[in-house]
């Protein structure tokens, strides 16, 4: 059985699904901060099978695990998810990176908060967070260089939060990984 450690995709996974469990909380609690007559066109959630085709084939000297992808339904509150994980060789402390991307077009409240939490700015020795903006769609960029993980966030298309996150790899390529995907595709998605 194989041991499950912060730089396992695994725990990736578990991350991704507690942050659609707090992406649908932050959605009941804005939804109920609303007034009670007040409107809202909501648009429904993309079917999980059109987010695959957009993981990219691991590069050379990688593997992938196959892409997965659901739509949950949290109090009320849809999103859809969809994940692939990517290793470089085998053992405890290879490269590893994650892309997710997660559809919360119904969740327009949880879009503002999530955007106005990426405009902190800071820089430590133990590594550093800033505000990005990448072919017009708003995002962050984290590094934390003790774990060595490094994270992109971004919202395409005022709908998709994006995310890719590696491990055991130097930021700079999180860049590399972004030109992987077709932004402009994924923004198409309806």
């Amino acid at each position: 059985m194989k041991k499950s450690t912060p730089d396992h995709p695994s725990t990736c996974r578990i991350a991704l699904r507690f942050a659609i469990v707090l992406l649908g909380l932050l959605a009941v609690l804005t939804a109920e901060s609303r007034a009670q007559n007040e409107p809202m066109l909501i648009q429904d959630v993309v079917d999980a099978a059109k987010l695959l085709p957009i993981f990219p084939d691991p590069p050379s000297g990688w593997t992938a695990d196959k892409p997965e992808g659901e739509t949950s339904d949290v109090s009320g509150s849809k999103i859809t998810t969809a994940h692939r994980d990517y290793k470089k060789g085998g053992g405890d402390n290879v490269p590893i990176a994650s892309i997710s991307i997660i559809d919360s077009v119904a969740n327009p409240d949880t879009i503002a908060l999530t955007i106005e939490s990426w405009k902190t700015n800071s820089e430590t020795s133990e590594g550093y967070t800033k505000s990005v903006t990448i072919d017009g769609n708003p995002g962050s960029e984290s590094y934390e260089k003790e774990r060595k993980h490094a994270a992109l966030r971004l919202l395409i298309a005022n709908r998709y939060l994006l995310a890719i996150e590696l491990q055991n790899q130097d930021p700079k390529e999180l860049q590399d990984w972004l030109k992987r995907l077709d932004l402009k595709k994924l923004a198409a998605i309806k």
